[in-house]
């Protein structure tokens, strides 16, 4: 298999330019400044104050797996989410690759959904994050594989400028130097994009080397309420889980079921 998230950035730096030529990044800034958005309560505080720690995942489809469900709707499985007990929502949003859109975000937040929303992409430009911002999200997601770290300090600071909380992903030790950028929450992915391979190990090597006071994110692979409470018996106090639900019929019960295992 060819490098699976070369060929995504690729492609979303390609995207991103299509976007700026429909729609100037000024025009983007212009309506943030003249609307009142809903005020955002930040993931980290939610999985401080949550029992669960719990980031249920919306998407339909990814390229490991195919799809999950073509039917899956943004104005359903998020609110049921919310009222089974998840902390925080994670939404795909791109679109070739998972089938996401911005506007499944908007979809969530008009179903109901007043929890904090993780807009989940493959951020590399500042006109992104103005997309996040406009979508309803509380926080963005950045990858540290996705670009250097001077690059990925100033999305950090931008996306702090937006009012944007910040969930910095990492995924191997090469990459802990970017948590010298202090995002908001520190991601450990378990399965790496270059490969797709999944390991819950990773969290658990790299967690320790994490430091002490970090609010700590385990990405990808969880399946299993035992594994959930190791990893947060190791210092982590989020969990990002999407195909363990999402391949269900109803996300919402599964993640209720997984729950009342905790």
């Amino acid at each position: 298999m060819a490098n699976i998230l070369e060929e995504i950035i690729a492609w979303k730096q390609r995207e991103v330019e299509l976007m700026k030529g429909l729609t100037p990044e000024r025009n983007l800034r212009r309506i943030i400044n003249e609307q009142t958005f809903y005020k955002r309560p930040p993931i980290a505080d939610a999985l401080k104050e949550s029992t669960t720690g719990i980031i249920a995942e919306f998407k339909r489809k990814s390229p490991s797996h195919g799809w999950f469900s073509q039917d899956a709707k943004a104005s359903d499985i998020p609110y049921s989410y919310q009222q089974n007990g998840a902390a925080a929502i994670s939404i795909l949003t791109d679109n070739r690759y998972f089938d996401g859109s911005d506007e499944f975000m908007k979809e969530a937040r008009m179903s109901g959904v007043r929890i904090p929303m993780l807009y989940k992409n493959f951020v590399i430009d500042e006109y992104q994050l103005l997309q996040a911002r406009l979508a309803g999200a509380a926080t963005v997601l950045l990858i540290a594989a996705c670009m250097p770290i001077s690059r990925c300090k100033e999305l950090l600071e931008a996306a702090h400028g937006l009012g944007l909380e910040v969930l910095l992903e990492m995924h191997n030790e090469d990459e802990l130097d970017y948590a010298e950028l202090q995002p908001d929450l520190y991601g450990i992915n378990n399965r790496d994009l270059r490969t797709m391979t999944t390991n819950v190990e990773t969290s658990f090597r790299l967690g320790e080397l994490l430091p002490a006071d970090a609010v700590k994110v385990s990405e990808s692979g969880i399946s299993d309420p035992h594994i959930v409470r190791e990893l947060r018996e190791a210092g982590f106090s989020g969990f990002l889980i999407g195909e363990h639900f999402m391949k269900t019929k109803d996300p919402g019960q599964a993640l209720a079921d997984f729950i009342a295992k905790l």
